[in-house]
């Protein structure tokens, strides 16, 4: 794997020279301050050396110039088994951290990170996958992930940040037959929830109006409604034989509209846990 890259970014008519290249412990004190002043998810210098001397081929960073850095990527190993049996073992790379200076960015340095991060994972690791966590709210990240690097939503981790707020667990597969089956694997959750849900599923993320697509029936068709409320009865008419009718059908669209309501909001929280990817079966 090649361990560092130079080239050349022309912004505002001004030549700025970065480089990506490896990490090295003397490293990790500005790591840890160029996240400080970007991130609010912050680590303390001993989680930068615990991953430096466990994974040290997967820290990455970008120089503008010696001493100065631009950006980092912060990578690891996950330890759990997500194989099919006990004796099949996924390997499970893992995005903990990437940052780039704000006077560095929308010059593609974020790109080149992950890049070198997951061509390592893949070379020096023989990787199944990647996974990472994004704050739902950021769609700029999201919008990198997804549409330049390749990324999957899989699910919505409720409150996974100290503030309270969402992440969206992605992974990008690095084999195809690992895809397929961890897709599969997670409609088949989403299915035991809503039993009238078929795969293939995509879902596009938003945090409102997204839209879902499925072969099939449309999505609304397929999530059955559920209510403890009785259905409510026509009154009787009245001597006139109108009134009653009519006060009858009030109360039917009432009901209706109330209905509507609530399977609105369980469609949206299906939305939240849809996997993105359309995958194939055997």
């Amino acid at each position: 794997v090649s361990t560092q890259s130079t080239w050349d970014i022309k912004e505002l008519k001004a030549e700025i020279m970065v480089t990506i290249r490896r990490a090295t412990p003397e490293d990790l004190l500005n790591m840890q301050i160029c996240n400080l002043s970007n991130l609010p998810e912050n680590y303390q210098l001993k989680y930068y050396m615990y991953h430096i001397f466990s994974w040290p081929h997967l820290l990455y960073l970008a120089e503008s110039r010696p001493g100065k850095i631009a950006g980092y990527v912060l990578a690891k190993l996950e330890d759990e088994n997500d194989g099919e049996t006990k004796d099949e073992k996924l390997i499970h790379g893992h995005i903990t951290s990437i940052s780039v200076l704000r006077t560095y960015r929308r010059l593609g340095i974020a790109t080149k990170l992950m890049k070198a991060a997951e061509e390592t994972m893949k070379e020096a690791y023989d990787a199944d996958y990647v996974s990472l966590h994004v704050r739902v709210t950021n769609r700029a990240a999201i919008g990198l992930y997804k549409d330049v690097l390749g990324f999957n939503i899989t699910k919505v981790e409720k409150k996974y940040y100290a503030d309270g707020e969402d992440a969206y667990e992605m992974m990008k597969f690095f084999k195809e037959p690992i895809k397929n089956r961890i897709m599969k694997k997670i409609t088949e959750q989403i299915i035991s929830t809503y039993p009238g849900a078929t795969y293939p599923l995509i879902a596009y993320p938003s945090t409102k109006g997204a839209e879902v697509e499925k072969k099939g029936a449309p999505l609304t068709e397929t999530i059955p409604h559920t209510s403890d409320e009785k259905p409510a009865q026509p009154k009787e008419a009245g001597p006139a034989g109108t009134d009653g009718v009519k006060e009858a059908k009030k109360e039917e669209k009432k009901e209706e509209g109330k209905k509507k309501k609530k399977h609105k909001k369980k469609k949206q929280r299906l939305l939240y846990s849809l996997p993105q990817h359309s995958f194939t079966t055997q």
